[in-house]
Formats: C-alpha cells, sequence, structure tokens
C-alpha cells in the first residue's frame, strides 16, 4: 500500500496503534498553532487535548472520537499534553500521557475509561517516580505489562541520571553511553511502577553501549515495543539525526543489539511512530509535515505496511515516498 494519510481536517503526530476488539485504535497526540516560536525545547508543541481515532479496515474510513481527555481536566496539569499511548486490561483502558506538572516538570500521567475510545477519567496525581516523556506500553504474552519512556533536549531526560534529578542536566559527552530508553513493569492496577525503573540498553554489532556522539543510532526519544517471532524489537528516534531505528533483544529489559533505520526522515522535525499488527500484516504508524506545508508543529499521521526480512530485520523505508 502507498502511504496514507488518516486524519484529514486535523493536524495529528505520535501516533500509537492498537487493535482492541478486533478495531484498530490510534491514540496520538494533537497539534495547534499556538504562535509559540519554535525552540529546541519545544515550547511551540503546546498541545491541549487528546482525540481518538478508529477505522475497522486499513483502507477504510478513520473516524474521529472527539476530544477524550482536555488539560483542564487534569488535577495537576501545567502544560504541553505530548505524545500518549494506551493499554487495556479487564475490561479497562489506559490512556498514558506526558504532560507538565506546575513546575513545568514533566510527568506521565493516567487516565481511564470503560471504553477504547474514551473519554478517559484522569488520576489525581502523576505516576511516582515518572519523569520525561514518550510513553509507551507492551502487553506481553505472559500477560505482564511494560512502559517505555523518555526524550531529551525538551523531554528532560538529560536532567537525570539513575532515576534522579542532577542539578545541571545535560547529555554525556560524545565518547560516554548514551542516554537510554527507562523501562519498568506495571504494577496489577497499571497505575504505578512496580520497580524502580531501567535503562533499555542499546549495543552496537561489537556489543558496546550506543556511545552519546553517534547520533545516527543513539536513543533520543519515542521508543516503542513490539514482538515478532519472539523477539523484542526496540524501535525509537534519533532525534537531530531525523531517522527511525531499531534494535532487538530477548527480553523486554534488554539489553538490545542496533540493526538499523526503519524509516529515513520526513519532512518535518520530529519522527515518532508506533508498529502494530492487523489482520495479519505489519503496519508503521508516524507522521510529517506536508499536509501544512513543512510547518514543525502542524504535523498529520500517516499509515503505511511494514514488511520483515527472512532473518527478521525491517526492510527499510523512504521517509519521503
Amino acid at each position: 500500500m502507498k502511504p496514507k494519510y488518516l486524519t484529514p481536517g486535523i493536524y495529528t503526530a505520535d501516533p500509537s496503534a492498537h487493535v482492541f476488539n478486533g478495531k484498530l485504535y490510534i491514540y496520538p497526540s494533537h497539534d495547534i498553532e499556538s504562535g509559540i516560536p519554535e525552540n529546541d525545547n519545544g515550547d511551540h508543541f503546546d498541545m491541549r487535548d487528546y482525540h481518538v481515532f478508529s477505522m475497522d479496515d486499513i483502507e477504510g474510513e478513520c473516524t474521529d472520537h472527539g476530544v477524550v481527555l482536555d488539560v483542564k481536566d487534569i488535577p495537576w496539569s501545567g502544560r504541553q499534553l505530548w505524545a500518549p499511548d494506551a493499554a487495556h486490561k479487564d475490561g479497562k483502558y489506559y490512556l498514558y500521557f506526558p504532560l507538565k506538572d506546575q513546575n513545568d516538570i514533566f510527568r506521565i500521567g493516567v487516565a481511564v475509561s470503560d471504553k477504547p475510545e474514551g473519554p478517559f477519567i484522569p488520576e489525581s496525581d502523576p505516576i511516582k517516580g515518572s519523569h520525561s516523556i514518550d510513553p509507551a506500553v507492551l502487553e506481553d504474552s505472559d500477560g505482564k505489562y511494560y512502559m517505555y519512556w523518555g526524550g531529551i533536549w525538551g523531554g528532560q531526560l538529560q536532567r537525570y541520571r539513575n532515576n534522579k534529578a542532577i542539578e545541571c542536566g545535560q547529555e554525556p559527552a560524545d565518547n560516554e553511553p548514551a542516554l537510554c530508553a527507562k523501562v519498568a513493569l506495571l504494577s496489577d492496577n497499571m497505575l504505578e511502577f512496580a520497580e524502580e525503573p531501567k535503562n533499555a540498553v542499546i549495543l552496537d554489532e561489537n556489543g558496546e553501549a550506543l556511545k552519546a556522539g553517534d547520533h545516527d543510532r543513539r536513543y533520543f526519544e519515542g521508543p516503542w515495543m513490539h514482538k515478532y517471532n519472539g523477539k523484542y524489537y526496540l524501535s525509537y528516534s534519533t532525534g537531530n539525526t531525523h531517522n527511525l531505528c531499531y534494535a532487538i533483544g530477548d527480553n523486554p529489559y534488554g539489553p538490545f543489539t542496533y540493526k538499523g533505520v526503519i524509516l529515513t526522515p520526513v519532512v518535518g522535525w520530529t519522527t515518532h511512530h508506533s508498529i502494530c499488527e492487523f489482520k495479519g500484516k505489519w503496519y508503521l504508524f508516524y507522521h510529517d509535515s506536508v499536509p501544512s506545508g513543512g510547518k514543525t508543529w502542524l504535523r498529520s499521521i500517516k499509515v503505511r505496511e511494514l514488511k520483515y526480512n527472512d532473518d527478521g530485520t525491517i526492510i527499510s523505508m523512504d521517509g519521503m515516498d
């Protein structure tokens, strides 16, 4: 299939796709024209609510279920509802979202619904011990749920070491190990971490941790985890080099060995995605800024088929297609 835009008439980005009850649901962020000048901290991404979209068929209509959560409804809110994700357990649906608190510090919150399309009711406080952005949740085959998250620069991950805030947050030196996505098992109630978060380490072909100066391969933001043929695929954005890359591991914690580029740069600064199997085929959901004329803060989500080689590696795709 050719790449297909999914939400004409509304700017959306960072699509997290899941199949619930045999139907495809997409949980993106909602871009607006905020009037805030563009900068490296992402202040121009001043998103204020979430919509949920659903599809019965990948070639069919994409239904907008409207606003399912608004920043005004979140008790601890400051600003900037960035890229969310969702999960389902025991008849409840959980929307995980990054949001700056009233001290302008990113935390990760949870909102709950009885339906995959919402609306979602937020918990009164963020997840204890959470920080940074871009939550993504894997439901593993044994019934456990793991959250992956983290983003540097505006996502504030560089402000932390060993899950503690540091005095002068900055990236490691180029010759030091790169910052990693974080991973933690979720509690049975899906509202808390069941353990201290760990680093999802990405290794090079020699078994060494990727270095901070390896901008073409190192982790920046937007983690996603999916399983294929029993292996764990950690995919992510390299940020300032604009690739979607992936690494493969044998368990949800890693380490993960770097394997290559899924998608080369798109039009627009950011690149953020999800990967989902639907009706026997695999799909890549992502965004670009073509419909807005290249405005990096007004993005549009799209989908294309994703294919694997016989050895389990992913066939790389051109983001400009």
